[in-house]
């Protein structure tokens, strides 16, 4: 099934300089980039991102630091298009703990943290990328963050082989 998800390199990866290696994984998998953009976004538009969902999942603590972390710097998102691409975007950027992140992950490659560490920093955890949970979630986050005339169709070489 073709489906389209979220993902942001955060505003770690931004000053890490990580950019174009993030969106190189995802298009060395076969993904399509269909949306993408730079954004500097403020605290309404975070807690748009990060809902109240998230505090009943982690506390409120939790997210008020998400919310000034996603908030301290410029942050890439980009629609990333494919087949089961919510489950395929999810396995390239390994667990959301770096630290258990797998080699090979964008997590497990380019960060290493763990969550006692920055509880003892008292900030959230960098780990350089979001990514849509699920299908439900990617659909709400994708129109959140793009216009549909920001989105785009084009084909590429890897389509020839998955269609």
């Amino acid at each position: 099934m073709i489906e389209q998800t979220l993902v942001l390199v955060k505003p770690d990866g931004v000053e890490r300089g990580l950019i174009g290696e993030i969106i190189h994984r995802f298009e060395l998998r076969g993904l399509k980039i269909v949306g993408l953009k730079m954004v500097q976004i403020d605290k309404n538009f975070a807690q748009r991102h990060y809902t109240d969902d998230i505090t009943k999942r982690r506390g409120e603590k939790v997210r008020n630091l998400l919310l000034d972390f996603i908030t301290m710097g410029p942050v890439v998102a980009m629609c990333v298009e494919g087949v089961d691409a919510v489950e395929n975007v999810r396995k390239l950027v390994g667990e959301t703990q770096p630290m258990k992140a797998l080699p090979g992950t964008i997590r497990g490659d380019y960060s290493h943290v763990s969550y006692s560490h920055c509880d003892e920093k008292g900030m959230a955890v960098r780990n350089l990328v979001h990514a849509s949970a699920n299908k439900e979630e990617a659909q709400a986050e994708v129109s959140l963050w793009f216009a549909i005339d920001e989105l785009h169709e084009y084909k590429t070489i890897h389509e020839k082989h998955v269609f």
